[in-house]
């Protein structure tokens, strides 16, 4: 992908929108499609901070030159044409990122790329707004996973060893105020591939935590860590796939058809369509358990008019 031209420096008003940017600069090459999203969400953020001011204003207008020359390098992926299939991808992407740093943070293995995971996770799902409101599972999500990262963050900081898995979120515990702290010496690598930050889907639990469901299965491929470069110099000899638990299928579906009484709305249709969208980006991730459970939402709303 072209070289974007550099953004001029960041107004103070847009110190809130940082994070982001340096997010969607980190993706330019390992997913442009997340990197898009990020400056879309940048861009309308910093839209509503301040539009006015001259420094403002020619920051916004150089990001929107990116914006737009990344939308014609990526004219032709359905993630940028199609809301729903950007808005999967980046959910997806974003649960990847956050399954793999809950997954390290279970085990106890604290590291810096497993707190950036969980913080860039949040960013993420800041992102996911762009296409709306969020779920109350990605708010919480967000909440839980940014709170993690400026825990663990601290912990380490002050040579304090962190509780592992679990724990409650205080509700007197500032996560906006310390977030600069939390990220500011986050890595600007992403994780490689190690004997021990590999993850195991089939370590992760199905149970919530702290009020966060986690779909049963709904996990990044085996050995993929949150952030894993398109090279990682790991010969294809040394990762063998985990076998993935494959979520019980409905017998009634496979002889159901369609009554004739079942009255579908638009928002029906956009529903079935969305979990189709989410099964096919679950896909693109080795994911089968999600792309099951999707399609099977999808048959049951087409054939019953209910979720």
């Amino acid at each position: 992908m072209a070289a974007l031209a550099p953004l001029p420096p960041l107004p103070p008003q847009f110190k809130s929108i940082q994070h982001h940017l340096r997010t969607a600069q980190e993706h330019d090459k390992r997913d442009p499609v997340v990197a898009y999203y990020c400056r879309l969400y940048a861009m309308q953020t910093g839209m509503k901070i301040d539009s006015k001011t001259p420094e403002c204003r020619k920051f916004l207008s150089k990001l929107m030159d990116q914006l737009e020359a990344l939308k014609k390098q990526l004219g032709d992926n359905e993630a940028i044409t199609q809301e729903i299939v950007g808005c999967a991808h980046l959910e997806n992407y974003a649960l990847k990122m956050f399954l793999y740093a809950d997954n390290e943070d279970r085990a106890g293995r604290f590291h810096k790329n497993m707190i950036k995971s969980f913080y860039t996770a949040s960013l993420l799902i800041d992102v996911i707004t762009v296409f709306g409101e969020l779920t109350d599972e990605n708010v919480k999500h967000r909440k839980y996973a940014r709170w993690k990262a400026t825990y663990i963050h601290n912990c380490l900081k002050n040579g304090e060893t962190p509780q592992a898995g679990p724990v409650g979120i205080e509700e007197d515990n500032d996560v906006e105020e310390n977030e600069d702290a939390g990220a500011s010496s986050l890595p600007t690598q992403p994780p490689q591939p190690s004997s021990s930050s590999c993850y195991d889907p089939s370590s992760m639990p199905s149970g919530g935590y702290t009020g966060i469901q986690i779909p049963p299965g709904a996990h990044a491929p085996a050995n993929t860590p949150a952030e894993v470069p398109h090279s990682t110099g790991v010969t294809s000899n040394t990762i063998q796939p985990t076998p993935q638990t494959i979520p019980a299928i409905d017998p009634a579906l496979f002889s159901t058809i369609s009554q004739g009484d079942v009255r579908l709305t638009p928002e029906d249709f956009a529903r079935a369509q969305k979990y189709c969208k989410y099964a096919g980006s679950a896909l693109q991730y080795e994911d089968v358990s999600t792309a099951v459970q999707n399609l099977q939402k999808a048959l049951k709303l087409l054939t019953t008019g209910r979720e």
